[in-house]
């Protein structure tokens, strides 16, 4: 759909799912694959072990009846601090059943990281595993509102040991039932990426959950029983609890965790000893693989599709990905409010530079600062709704309010629209005003990836001797490159060759790597606060 001309709101989408009365989403994503006879099937591959649907199951039923009995009640939230494997699944699915409300959380964090959360969620009990405990159990102990800490491993120290929970419980308890929510009900907690201070909690429906499956997952990415599916981000994180838990799951298809860190070594042994048909990746990772030694030697046949969300991703790199692979890569933009992807492109309809089309379910609007929609291929703001628009950000009434009105969530993203395709021109708060005029840091990021000296680039806004914004690259280039003066000078050149001469860097900073935030996208915003901190620049470099 173009971007609209008037203020008059489209039609909800006729391609809305609707839900029954009762919905849970440990029935809905695991509990059907028994009904449907897969109960012997492998649902997770972890290293060397698997667990088929059948033994999910029993194990789910022990740990609800677990959570219960050391006190969980309807919609309280459970705090799970777990890296990826079947302890995870298991958890996410019992605080589900027990009618729990999950808020998923890094295990690779600070004692400082978890005080906040536990303070925040109010969480009476925290499911994590021993390697986490020297930074969260004081901060349990201490918390006023924490009451159990369930602990996966061999220590559980002065807890619970997680495996004796759920050894003390028969599936059939009488508290192991399945709790009779609706669509409506209280099921789990999202967090921002905290690029403007402490993460925020988007609060979510099991309705919510159930629509990206029914419209995105099963509509757009084209889920199959058969699919084996693989994911670089992390579980806590809702991309790949989407990718990587529900949406394989609601098809009755096998998924692969492991709990270690995603390195482009580690994808390529999973992909080798697996042969996964579905990738969930991200940009930086994607580029790894490339820049990779092995990406000549690796069997990469057994992937059909590969998904990419959580930051921009660059032409180049989609283009060396599809003719090293055969794969198309599906770019698309979800957000913890809206639990999961609106825009995305689709097999056999990938538009070069844009984030692809509506999914179907949902609608959008751009506009201008005051709210009113522009005039179609004029950039704007992102306006969407559908049926999985979160309640709120819990505790920040007016950033709610800011957000969200009525079924329309207002995004911070700057988008345009041409014939129906929705091409990202960044945050409002990432662009720069050079000379007078707006400025996409991304579209210069684009062309500086062109070039073959780069491999990773960052463009943020800085300060001149006269207080004026311009370019400045963060960089890092391709191994056997020099960075030097006279590749900077290469560089601008490349840029103005292919852009307007305003938007050319004026200064390059070389580094070895660039920061990551925990979903593994580049943190703009580290290095937005380093130029801030800096005496402004002098000269061109």
């Amino acid at each position: 759909m173009r971007a609209h001309s008037t203020s008059r709101a489209p039609e909800p989408s006729s391609a809305a799912p609707s839900f029954p009365e009762g919905l849970n989403l440990c029935s809905y994503f695991l509990d059907h694959n028994l009904t449907a006879g897969r109960g012997g099937k492998p649902a997770v591959f972890c290293g060397d072990e698997q667990r088929t649907y059948g033994e999910l199951a029993g194990r789910v039923k022990r740990l609800a009846a677990a959570l219960r009995a050391a006190g969980l009640r309807s919609e309280e939230r459970v705090l799970i601090v777990l890296p990826d494997g079947f302890e995870f699944v298991e958890t996410w699915f019992g605080v589900l059943r027990a009618g729990g409300v999950f808020a998923m959380v890094n295990p690779l964090q600070k004692r400082e990281s978890f005080e906040y959360y536990l303070r925040y969620t109010k969480a009476r009990i925290v499911v994590t595993t021993s390697g986490v405990l020297p930074e969260l159990g004081a901060a349990a102990r201490e918390s006023r509102f924490c009451d159990a800490v369930f602990v996966v491993g061999e220590d559980a120290g002065p807890f619970i040991s997680y495996e004796a929970a759920i050894g003390a419980h028969e599936p059939d308890s009488e508290l192991a039932f399945v709790e009779p929510t609706g669509p409506d009900d209280l099921a789990g907690w999202l967090f921002t990426s905290g690029s403007t201070g402490e993460p925020k909690a988007c609060v979510h429906t099991h309705g919510d959950f159930a629509y990206s499956t029914e419209t995105y997952a099963l509509q757009v990415a084209g889920y199959r029983e058969d699919d084996v599916c693989l994911s670089v981000p992390k579980l806590f994180f809702g991309y790949a609890t989407g990718t990587n838990l529900m949406f394989p799951f609601r098809v009755g298809a096998s998924v692969v965790l492991f709990p270690g860190r995603s390195t482009a070594d580690e994808i390529f042994d999973q992909i080798e000893r697996h042969r996964p048909t579905f990738l969930t990746g991200v940009p930086t990772l994607i580029n790894n693989m490339l820049r990779s030694e092995r990406i000549e030697t690796a069997d990469l046949s057994s992937l059909r599709i590969c998904l990419s969300a959580g930051e921009a991703l660059p032409q180049k790199l989609y283009e060396a990905w599809l003719e090293r692979t055969g794969v198309e890569i599906l770019d698309g933009i979800g957000s913890a409010e809206m639990f999961h992807i609106y825009i995305s492109n689709r097999v056999g309809d990938v538009k070069l530079g844009s984030l692809g089309r509506l999914v179907p379910g949902y609608d959008a609007e751009i506009v201008d600062p005051a709210g009113r929609p522009v005039a179609a291929g004029e950039p704007g703001r992102l306006r969407v709704r559908g049926g999985s628009t979160a309640l709120c950000y819990w505790g920040d009434k007016w950033k709610s309010n800011a957000t969200f009105q009525g079924e329309w969530c207002t995004t911070a993203d700057i988008f345009r629209c041409e014939d129906g395709y929705y091409f990202y021109e960044g945050r409002d708060d990432d662009l720069l005003k050079v000379s007078g005029i707006w400025v996409s840091p991304l579209e210069i990021e684009n062309v500086l990836l062109s070039h073959p000296a780069v491999g990773e680039v960052c463009v943020v806004g800085r300060e001149d001797a006269d207080t004026l914004v311009k370019p400045c690259a963060f960089v890092v280039v391709h191994k056997g490159r020099t960075a030097d003066d006279a590749l900077a000078g290469e560089l601008k050149e490349h840029v103005k060759s292919r852009l307007a001469p305003y938007k050319y860097p004026r200064w390059f900073e070389w580094r070895d790597s660039l920061p990551k935030n925990d979903r593994g996208k580049i943190a703009r915003k580290v290095l937005r606060d380093e130029v801030a901190s800096a005496p402004p620049a002098l000269g061109a470099r």
